[in-house]
Formats: C-alpha cells, sequence, structure tokens
C-alpha cells in the first residue's frame, strides 16, 4: 500500500456549553472521488441548521455507498466536571479514531485536526491545524457530523428537561438558559464546574 492513503479529519464541538455533553467527530473518505460531492462545504458554525441537516443528509447518503465514513462520540458532563474538558475531548477523540480505524490501515492514514486538538502519541502520523475547520474539508465534515448529532441529543434531553430552553440554545450559556438557572435551579445535566456561582 502507498504512504498516507487515507485522511481522518477530527473536529470538536461543545467545549464551550454550560450543560450537556461534548462532543467529537471523526471523519474519512473511503474513496477520493467522494470528495466532489462536498465541493463548497464549510464549517458548522458557518452553516445554518437547515444547511448542517443537508449537508448530514449528504454525508449518510455517501456512508450508505461506503464512499464515506464517520463517527462521533460524547463525554458527559459529569465526566466533564470530574475529569476536565481537556480530558474529555482527549477520549471522545480516542473513541472516534477507534471507531473509523477498524476498517483502515493506520500505517497510511494522516490525522488532521482543528485548533489546538492532538491526538495520542500512538498515532504517528497527525497535524493540528489552526482553524483547520475553515482550512480542511475532511475537519468541516466532522465537525458538520458532530454538531447534527450533538443537536440532537440536546433536543432529545430537553423533553426530559423540560423549561431550560435546551432545544434552542444547545446548552450554551445565553440569557434566556441564565434566566431559566435562576428560575428552577440547576438539573442533572448542567457543568458544574462551569457554572460556579449557582447552587
Amino acid at each position: 500500500m502507498k504512504k498516507l492513503e487515507f485522511i481522518i479529519g477530527i473536529d470538536e464541538v461543545g467545549r464551550g456549553p454550560i450543560a450537556g455533553p461534548v462532543a467529537v467527530g471523526a471523519f474519512v473518505f473511503l474513496k477520493p472521488e467522494a470528495r466532489k460531492f462536498f465541493k463548497g462545504v464549510r464549517e458548522s458554525k458557518q452553516l445554518t441548521e437547515q444547511k448542517r441537516k443537508e449537508w448530514f443528509e449528504r454525508i449518510l447518503l455517501a456512508q450508505k455507498f461506503e464512499h464515506i465514513d464517520f463517527a462521533v462520540s460524547f463525554q458527559s458532563e459529569e465526566v466533564i466536571d470530574e475529569k476536565g474538558i481537556s480530558f474529555a475531548i482527549k477520549k471522545c477523540i480516542e473513541m472516534s479514531l477507534k471507531k473509523l480505524i477498524i476498517f483502515i490501515d493506520l500505517a497510511n492514514t494522516l490525522i488532521l485536526l482543528d485548533g489546538g486538538l492532538k491526538a495520542s502519541p500512538e498515532y504517528k502520523n497527525q497535524k493540528t491545524i489552526i482553524k483547520g475547520d475553515e482550512k480542511e474539508m475532511i475537519i468541516a465534515l466532522a465537525s458538520i457530523c458532530a454538531k447534527v448529532l450533538r443537536d440532537r441529543k440536546m433536543k432529545i434531553l430537553a423533553k426530559t428537561y423540560t423549561g431550560y430552553g435546551f432545544e434552542l440554545h444547545k446548552g450554551y450559556g445565553t440569557k434566556k438558559h441564565y434566566e431559566a438557572i435562576n428560575k428552577y435551579g440547576l438539573c442533572p445535566i448542567h457543568r458544574r464546574s462551569f457554572i460556579t456561582n449557582y447552587s
């Protein structure tokens, strides 16, 4: 096999919210020609929710035909509070990579990570790219996968923990979210370590 046949893109979503899990997406093109189906894609923060859904449907279709593969892993607010956000993100990176490398040869794979992210040292061929989600299509696609699936999870949690508006702000510390906390107090999915002045 020729060297670095595959490239995996990695991005995290949900570092900043005060509630809910953090997520890491990993994305790989199994067939290089599949890139043409994603021409013009942008990272998740630059897209509307509807546009993210449309791209994600395209991703699922490509996965069905084995043109691409992706994995999204989560770590809960309990892990974030007990071990810290950096630990939780590293754990997510490991989990997502383990899901993807079942079908590909690690020795022939380059891993591209966004921002300050790093995989464990066992992954020899890795590169961290500042604003990688804007510069590399494969990182942008990983970002979309993580964002769409984390948003879905927050909408499901909103049905259990009503009144907080999780389906709208997805756990971020908006004015409405803090107003809800003042009214109802903290619920089980709030990150206590992120909200030090509430009981």
